[in-house]
This record gives structure tokens, C-alpha cells and sequence, in this order.
């Protein structure tokens, strides 16, 4: 008997022989619009374990077998009956079939697709919490340079409004420390990291945010106000901004109210500059001030109890680790001030030393400065050479200074030069010049003081003492050093005096930065107001950075720092605000009328009148600018009528022989400007010129322009 096991019937081969037509027929069949849903298939067809058959028991289509999974997931079928790899071709069973990866033949292009969701990243998202974690950085460890750098880093500059309206909201729901600190941080971000565009912008943000910020911050209104009216005072945001964005919010909102707050409750109030500065408990400069006050009553206090436990708490209760390099200089001062207090002072510092209280680095700075300090420190306290040498070499045999680090600084704070004397004599009595013309203010008796010392090739070294000693002080002082400057310029400084003079500024910087904390941005600020006030030129300071050694990169930041400032827009009146107006801002103000005063008398006016508004302006060192104002009018008008107001000012003593001597020599430095508008002004010039030198205006070395 024939076994038909493994043979196929007659009926099943008819079955394979359509199955090719009827699989196309089911797999376009989905894209059919008759079928709407799988429904509509399993509702009319049957599926046996080889064929399926059509409802109603008539003779039905012949179909392939479809293969499911029993997962749900849909398994395309080969073409033309293939079964895909690993199979014979044949018909599949109802077995649910799944991929092997370790099968030989597995073939990845066979795996169901799976579309897998990922969320889209916001770059605004991502740019706020790398400021906000650089916030956050800077509330701990209060590093504004640091700050600064990081968000300049961040690049991104068109989202920088975000940068403030996030700072101060973050600033606003905290203490008083850190606000200070924000108000810091923006007047160091202007214009060097965020343009002054941008900041309006971002406080704009904020004014119109003060409803939502009042629901977390009830103080919202107050506090807010405070910020503008900080900016307002620290001059990175102009007055108008009040009364602009004012325009543009509701009445009715929180943000009108913060306005209305800031213009009427604090910029409207008497010196409320002081006022809103003090606000959170004054600026950068006073916490140095205050903390160097500190530092002096407690170790006056432990001197007459000698209870080294409490100094060291006190010490402690400081909280600015990175400046006790001050303690440890005050207190060298006053063991060699009190012999008797010696064995106190090296206890403390030996007990604080080995608490870990004072580091080592800092230890080591507080010697240091003593040693670079010695030769001044020696005018005041005769012995105190001798006592600096006892000193150190316990320090260092108890194990509390290391002797290592401070070998160099040791080694070049005993130099003996053939000069030393006459310098430190020379030092001695300009710090007395100095301390004098800042109580009087006389600039024509320091002048005559200098004269009669005689020694100008230590000019140098005057503005070196001049501008350290100012920077220790408050802005009335900084302020009264730049018209010195501008007035020494004139008299009897020459341009190479004042460069050298920041040079050697500038090659002491990170000194002078262990007394005075901002010592960098002060004197980027005395370098971009003596370019101001021309009394360098912008080239000088090119000059200046070609003198410095290669390894003072301090000096060369404070350089391009001056020359950000000097850049930036509206530098001019910025800077000579910097230190909040004064004679400075005087000075500009003093420019525009002197124009219109010599306007007025070019058209008609009264010699003698226009005389007494010279003399009201009150700035004898700056008449030279009468001088050159009053020969460029001439030459412009073709008035020689200004040569009776110089020669009725020169009769009266109201300009100076020097004043008139500068005035033609800034006419004669820009003569080749001048003749692009004035045709004829070297000829003019020239007349003048002799009419001056007929008459005693000036100097005999003062000589003719280049013929050229």
C-alpha cells in the first residue's frame, strides 16, 4: 500500500499553484479602501489550517496562509511563497515564529519597526540652567572675575537679557548679601560681557514679570525698585529708562508700581545715592574698609587681654579666609610698633597657623608684604628692619612660615641702592604732599611743593604713591587724583613721567591687589580716565604694555580692561562718572561752556564779562582749553577779536603762561585736522603764533610748526 506521508494531494498542489495570485490580493488589500479595518477581513474570511474558504459553504478562494504573531505585531511575508530564511518555502503553521539573533541566516532588516519618542530640547532651556548653576557658584564663593568669564563663555549673546532678569530674580528671594553681590555683579558685566542694549532689555523682563515674581516674592515691588534705582546710581542703566518703560506697562500692574517706587521713593530722595548704595550694606570697597577696621580692633583687643582662643574665634567669625594675609601683615606691624606686644603677636600667629586657620599661602603673603614694604615701613618705625629679621627666622624654625616660598620675596626686600636714601627721603615727604592735597584740595600749592623739592626725575614714583594711596581711599580721593594727574600733565609732568608711572603701577598690581581687593578694575579705570582727560593718548597705551615684563599678565589685563572701557559706548561720560561725577564730570561740563561763552563773544559779546565767566568756571588748571577753543574759533570765524579776550585773560593772571604754552601746543599737535576744514590755518596759525611770543604768551622754547 502506497503511503501518501510527505506527498502532496491533487487539490493541495491546485491550492499552491494560485497561493502566489492570492497573497498579493491580501497584502494590497489594507490599502484598499473597502477594507476600513481589520475587522472587515476576520468578518469574511475563514482561516483553516491550509486554505481559507469564503463564508456561505460555497466553493471558496484558495488563499495562502497569513502568518500572526501572537503578540500583535505584524510580519510582512516573502514574495512569491518564500517563507524567508530558514525555511523551505513552504506553508507556515499557526506556531507563533519569532527572530533568532543567533541564528546564522538572522537578518536585522526583518525586525519590526518601532517608533520610539524622544523629547526636543529648548536652547533657552539649556542657556538658563547653565546661568543659573553659574549663579549659584558665584552666591557661594563671590568670585566676580570668575562669574563674569564663565557667562562670557557660554556665548549665546542674544540670550544676555535672560542672564539679568534671572540674576535678580534669584538675588530677589535672598538675603541682603546677595543682592549686594548681584548689583556687584552687574556693574562688572556691563559692557565688557552684556552690551548696554541687553541690560535694558533684561530689566524690561523683569518689570514686566512683577506680577508673576509678587506671588513668590511679596516684597516684590520694593525690592525691584531697589535693583533699577542701583543701576540707575551705578550708571548701567540711564535715568530715562523709568519714564520710557513706564509708557509701555499698565498702570494697574506691579511693574508701573516698581517704577513709580524707584523715581519716587529712591532717586528722588536727598543723596540718594549714598542711599541706595548703603541699601544692602554698602559697596565691595566699604566691606574691605570694614573688615581692615575689624582686623586692627581685634588684635588691639587681644594685645591687652592676650586671650589667643578669642582672637582666633574672631579671626574665625571674619569669613574671608583669602584675605587674612592682612591679618598677618598688621600684625607684623604692630610687634614691631610695640616690642613688648612680640611674643603675643608670634603666639597668635603660630597657634593660627597650626589650627589651619591661616594657610600657609596665606601666611606667606602676609611676610611677603611686609618685606616689600620694609624700606616705608622703615621711615615710620626706625627698628623695624631689625625686628622683620628676627622675626622670620623663628617663624621658620617653628615650623609655621615656609621658608621656601618666601626666600625671593625675603631675598629683594634687603636691596641697598646707592639711591635708597634719597628715595625714601623723597617717598617720606611726597606721602605728606599727598595726604595734604587730599584735606585741601589746593592743586597750585602741591605744584609749587613739588617744584621746590627739585627731583623730577622721581616723577614717576609721585604718581605711582599718588594713585596707590587714593585707591585705599573713597571716591572723592580717586576722583581728586585724576584732575591731578590732569593738572600735573599740564604744569609740570611730561608725557613719559606718566607712562612710566603706570608702568610701574602696573608691574606692582598683584601687590597691590593683596591691600586692595579691586585693585585691577581701579586701575583699568585710572588708565581709561587719563586717556579721557588726555592726558595719555590711546597709542600711550600700547607703549605702556610694550614696557611691561612678559610675565606680568595682571598689568597686561588691566590694560585691556582700560581699553574696554575706553571702547565702550558713551565711554567718555561713563568714565568721568566712574567715581561719581566731581570735578570730572566738571571737567566736561566746563568744555561745553567754554564753547558757548566764546560763541557768545564772537557774536558780540562783553570782553569783561566773558572774563568773569572764565574766571566762574574755577578751573584754572584747565583754562589751556580756552586757549585752543578761542585760536580754532579765530581761525573758523576769522574773528582776531579772540586775541583780546587771551591777551586781557594773560593781563589779568587768569591764564597762566603754562595754560597758554599748552593751549597753542595742542593747536599746533592738531594743525593737520584743522587745515582739512580751515584751508588757510597754518598761515593763520603762524601769525598767531608770533602775535603770542610779541606779547610774552609763552614759553621761549615754544617753537614754529614745521613748515611742512
Amino acid at each position: 500500500m502506497e503511503s501518501s506521508e510527505g506527498f502532496l494531494t491533487e487539490q493541495q498542489r491546485e491550492m499552491l499553484d494560485v497561493a502566489p495570485v492570492n497573497v498579493e490580493v491580501l497584502s494590497s488589500s489594507p490599502k484598499s479602501p473597502t477594507l476600513k479595518s481589520p475587522g472587515a477581513i476576520s468578518s469574511s474570511v475563514l482561516l483553516s489550517d491550509h486554505h481559507v474558504k469564503a463564508p456561505g459553504g460555497g466553493a471558496g478562494i484558495a488563499v495562502r496562509h497569513v502568518r500572526r504573531t501572537h503578540s500583535g505585531k505584524h510580519i510582512r511575508v516573502k514574495k512569491d511563497g518564500a517563507g524567508g530564511k530558514g525555511t523551505w518555502g513552504l506553508l507556515d503553521t499557526d506556531v507563533e515564529s519569532h527572530l533568532d539573533r543567533n541564528d546564522p541566516n538572522y537578518d536585522s532588516g526583518e525586525e519590526p519597526y518601532e517608533l520610539v519618542g524622544t523629547a526636543v530640547s529648548d536652547p533657552l532651556d539649556d542657556y538658563t540652567k547653565s546661568v543659573v548653576s553659574i549663579i549659584e557658584e558665584y552666591f557661594s564663593t563671590a568670585d566676580v572675575e570668575l562669574a563674569a568669564f564663565d557667562l562670557k563663555e557660554l556665548g549665546s549673546t542674544e540670550y544676555h537679557p535672560y542672564i539679568i532678569k534671572r540674576l535678580v530674580s534669584m538675588a530677589m528671594d535672598r538675603h541682603d548679601k546677595e543682592k549686594e553681590m548681584t548689583s556687584v555683579l552687574l556693574s562688572a558685566l556691563y559692557a565688557d560681557v552684556i552690551n548696554p542694549t541687553q541690560i535694558r532689555q533684561g530689566f524690561h523682563m523683569l518689570v514686566e514679570s512683577a506680577d508673576d515674581l509678587a506671588v513668590d516674592i511679596p516684597d516684590t515691588v520694593d525690592i525691584l525698585a531697589l535693583f533699577i534705582a542701583r543701576a540707575v546710581v551705578d550708571d548701567i542703566l540711564p535715568p530715562a529708562f523709568i519714564s520710557r518703560v513706564g509708557k509701555m506697562v499698565p498702570e494697574s500692574s506691579k511693574g508701573f508700581q516698581v517704577l513709580q517706587t524707584a523715581e519716587k521713593r529712591y532717586l528722588s530722595a536727598p543723596h540718594h545715592a549714598e542711599l541706595v548704595e548703603r541699601r544692602w550694606g554698602g559697596s565691595t570697597q566699604f566691606t574691605v574698609e570694614e573688615v581692615k577696621k575689624r582686623i586692627a580692633d581685634l588684635l588691639r583687643e587681644y594685645v591687652e587681654s592676650g586671650d589667643t582662643v578669642e582672637a582666633c574665634r574672631c579671626i574665625r567669625q571674619l569669613e574671608v579666609p583669602f584675605f587674612y594675609h592682612e591679618v598677618v601683615k598688621r600684625a607684623l606691624v604692630l610687634a614691631m610698633e610695640m616690642q613688648s606686644a612680640e611674643p603675643l603677636i608670634l603666639k597668635l600667629l603660630k597657634e593660627a597657623a597650626e589650627e589651619g586657620l591661616i594657610s600657609s599661602s596665606q601666611m606667606v603673603k602676609g611676610f611677603s608684604r611686609i618685606a616689600e614694604s620694609i624700606v616705608d615701613l622703615s621711615l615710620d618705625i626706625p627698628s623695624a628692619k631689625t625686628s622683620f629679621q628676627s622675626i622670620v627666622p623663628q617663624a621658620i624654625s617653628e615650623g609655621w612660615l615656609d621658608a621656601s616660598s618666601l626666600k625671593a620675596t625675603w631675598e629683594n626686600g634687603q636691596g641697598n641702592g646707592p639711591d635708597d636714601e634719597k628715595l625714601k627721603q623723597y617717598k617720606k615727604q611726597i606721602v605728606s604732599i599727598i595726604h595734604e592735597y587730599f584735606l585741601s584740595d589746593d592743586i597750585p600749592e602741591l605744584i609749587q611743593s613739588l617744584e621746590d623739592l627739585g627731583q623730577p626725575e622721581f616723577n614717576p614714583v609721585f604718581l605711582k604713591k599718588l594713585i596707590t594711596l587714593a585707591m585705599d581711599r573713597k571716591n572723592k580721593e580717586k576722583e581728586m587724583a585724576s584732575v591731578l594727574l590732569s593738572a600735573l600733565h599740564i604744569e609740570i609732568f611730561s608725557t613719559e613721567d606718566i607712562v612710566n608711572g603706570f608702568v610701574m603701577l602696573l608691574e606692582s598690581s598683584e601687590d597691590t591687589a593683596l591691600d586692595i581687593l579691586d585693585a585691577s578694575n581701579e586701575l583699568a579705570l585710572f588708565l581709561a580716565r587719563a586717556v579721557i582727560d588726555d592726558v595719555l593718548a590711546p597709542l600711550n597705551l600700547e607703549e605702556i604694555s610694550n614696557k611691561l615684563p612678559p610675565n606680568c599678565s595682571s598689568g597686561a589685563e588691566t590694560i585691556c580692561t582700560a581699553q574696554s572701557l575706553r571702547s565702550a559706548r558713551h565711554a567718555g561720560e561713563r568714565i568721568l562718572r566712574c567715581w561719581g561725577g566731581g570735578t570730572g564730570w566738571a571737567v566736561e561740563d566746563a568744555k561745553d561752556k567754554i564753547q558757548k561763552l566764546l560763541e557768545e563773544f564772537e557774536s558780540g559779546g562783553v570782553l569783561s564779562e566773558a572774563c568773569w565767566c572764565i574766571r566762574e568756571l574755577g578751573m584754572p588748571f584747565f583754562n589751556h582749553d580756552v586757549v585752543k577753543k578761542a585760536l580754532a574759533v579765530a581761525m573758523e570765524k576769522k574773528n582776531d577779536r579772540m586775541l583780546d579776550l587771551l591777551q586781557a585773560c594773560f593781563s589779568e593772571g587768569l591764564i597762566t603762561i603754562n595754560q597758554m604754552t599748552k593751549g597753542f601746543g595742542r593747536i599746533n599737535d592738531g594743525l593737520e585736522d584743522l587745515a582739512l576744514d580751515i584751508p588757510n590755518a597754518k598761515d593763520k596759525f603762524t601769525f598767531y603764533l608770533e602775535h603770542a611770543k610779541e606779547r610774552g604768551w609763552l614759553l621761549p622754547s615754544f617753537g614754529l610748526p614745521d613748515a611742512s
